[in-house]
């Protein structure tokens, strides 16, 4: 039975609470209600502890356009006179954001792209890598490439090997508001670099920006450089563990590009989720013939050039690093260019000459302090040891080494083993060269230069010795032994001769 039969029954608030299982108020309210038209009578309202400050609240969140926090106008509030809890302050503000939000939307519309009309790009970094993404909005095909800085000529380059790799030019490049492509900003219009006109008009297409702080007009991009970070960074292991000793994490550019390349033909040949097609044939079979074509030539995009002279190591400092050029270059002007990880000498061009530009050397860019040397540019690699050449000035001197590399060797050896005579016992060598031939002294020098004998009273004993001294060998080898020389017989003088007689013999006594 409801609840206004039952008090029609029974005539009383509390029999039909009874019967219907509910309270008497409950009841009066109904019948209240009921015999009113059925119109719920009007609550009188009543006033909330933070009236007095919701026009202060108000003010704020119109001010900050909605990014203030209750937290941080809480002690506002309390200085204008709410005395009310935190909770019921929070309350206040997040219903006033929400009005705000609601009267303040700028009512955002999907993007609608066309075939060869916009090409979007974007910078992330993670773990000192920087990378580089390009996102052709109607095929979606996309593009990642790995530098260690975000810089102008960088990021022009970048965008050349985008188009490359696109076979054409979009209508239009969509970028942030990138420090290194943004000359000022006049009436939150981005004023573009002088580099970047240049490098626009020579592939004809429009340079564009979003709007600050307004991620969501290039999301297709930020979504790829995302990607990129999870799946090809850290999905590839490209950052390796962090160096100690530099506090770097050594990453190898090359390698990363490599990787990335391939990253790239495999994600443009899967199906895209959102056009539901294989961004690769999308652009292949349609807009690939809409796009923009390629200038005959590549602009330089590597900045101002940088000059240096090449000192008398046959160097050139560069990030206080040094690299190697051919030692025809001392002394002269080169031009040094880098381009990712790699550095460039070229020779520059002389008022009226056409030979400018000639590559003399390309290097992989090395720390601050260290050398890169190519060993051709020197005529040949290092030799194991320094090589101090022998400088003779006296006259001994000069008659000692003019006995050529044996002599030489010998003088550098025993300056080595620290022989303090050396210099006054010159003369008695050349003595012993004078009393027993210059080639038996340059035997016995190589001969003391081998066991490592400095004084002049052991190559007397060499040269003594003569012939009949030993020759060790090491291990292993053959021990030639020289013998002296004596006359030899033919072995037909030891032979043995008979002479052969008549068969007559003689009997003795039978002579009758």
């Amino acid at each position: 039975m409801d609840i206004i039969s039952a008090y029609r029954e029974v005539g009383s608030y509390r029999g039909a609470a009874a019967i219907c299982a509910t309270t008497p108020k409950t009841v009066r309210r109904v019948i209240e209600r009921h015999e009113g038209g059925g119109v719920a009578p009007q609550r009188k309202p009543r006033p909330r502890n933070y009236e007095s400050v919701a026009e202060l609240v108000a003010a704020r969140v119109g001010k900050t356009q909605g990014r203030i926090s209750a937290k941080r106008l809480l002690p506002e509030a309390r200085a204008a006179g709410y005395e009310g809890s935190a909770r019921n302050f929070r309350r206040l503000v997040a219903t006033v954001k929400a009005d705000w939000r609601r009267d303040h939307h700028r009512g955002r519309r999907p993007a609608v792209w066309s075939p060869g009309e916009h090409l979007v790009i974007d910078w992330g970094v993670l773990a000192g890598l920087h990378v580089f993404c390009a996102v052709l909005a109607w095929s979606r095909v996309r593009f990642v490439r790995f530098a260690t800085d975000e810089r102008a000529e960088t990021t022009l380059t970048m965008l050349a090997e985008c188009f490359e790799t696109l076979g054409g030019v979009p209508k239009v490049v969509l970028a942030d508001r990138m420090g290194c492509l943004k000359a000022a900003v006049v009436a939150d219009h981005v004023v573009p670099t002088p580099d970047y006109v240049r490098f626009a008009s020579h592939y004809r297409f429009r340079p564009d920006f979003c709007h600050g702080a307004d991620p969501e007009s290039k999301g297709i991009v930020e979504n790829l450089v995302g990607y990129a970070k999870s799946d090809l960074i850290i999905g590839c292991g490209l950052v390796a563990d962090l160096d100690s000793s530099t506090g770097q994490r050594p990453v190898d550019l090359a390698a990363a590009n490599e990787a990335a390349r391939q990253w790239c033909v495999e994600v443009n040949a899967a199906t895209h989720s959102e056009i539901a097609a294989v961004p690769a044939r999308r652009l292949a079979e349609h807009e690939l013939a809409v796009l923009g074509g390629l200038p005959s030539l590549r602009p330089r995009v590597t900045g101002p050039a940088v000059l240096r002279k090449v000192d008398r190591l046959s160097c050139v400092r560069f990030g206080s690093a040094r690299y190697s050029v051919p030692t025809t270059a001392i002394g002269t002007r080169v031009e040094v260019r880098t381009h990712a990880d790699r550095l460039t000498i070229l020779t520059t061009a002389t008022p009226g000459s056409m030979t400018g530009g000639v590559v003399l050397a390309e290097h992989r860019l090395v720390g601050p302090g260290e050398a890169s040397v190519i060993d051709a540019h020197y005529g040949g690699p290092r030799p194991a040891t320094p090589v101090r050449a022998v400088r003779p000035k006296t006259a001994q001197e000069k008659a000692f080494c003019a006995l050529g590399p044996i002599a030489a060797a010998f003088l550098t050896g025993a300056a080595a083993a620290g022989s303090a005579r050396l210099g006054t016992e010159l003369g008695e060598l050349l003595g012993l060269g004078q009393a027993h031939g210059e080639q038996a002294l340059l035997d016995a020098l190589a001969r003391a230069t081998a066991f490592r004998r400095w004084r002049a009273e052991d190559v007397r004993s060499i040269l003594a010795a003569g012939a009949a001294a030993p020759r060790p060998r090491p291990a292993g080898e053959a021990l030639v032994v020289e013998l002296p020389a004596v006359p030899t017989r033919s072995l037909a003088d030891y032979a043995i001769t008979t002479t052969t007689e008549p068969d007559t013999a003689v009997v003795d006594g039978d002579a009758s």
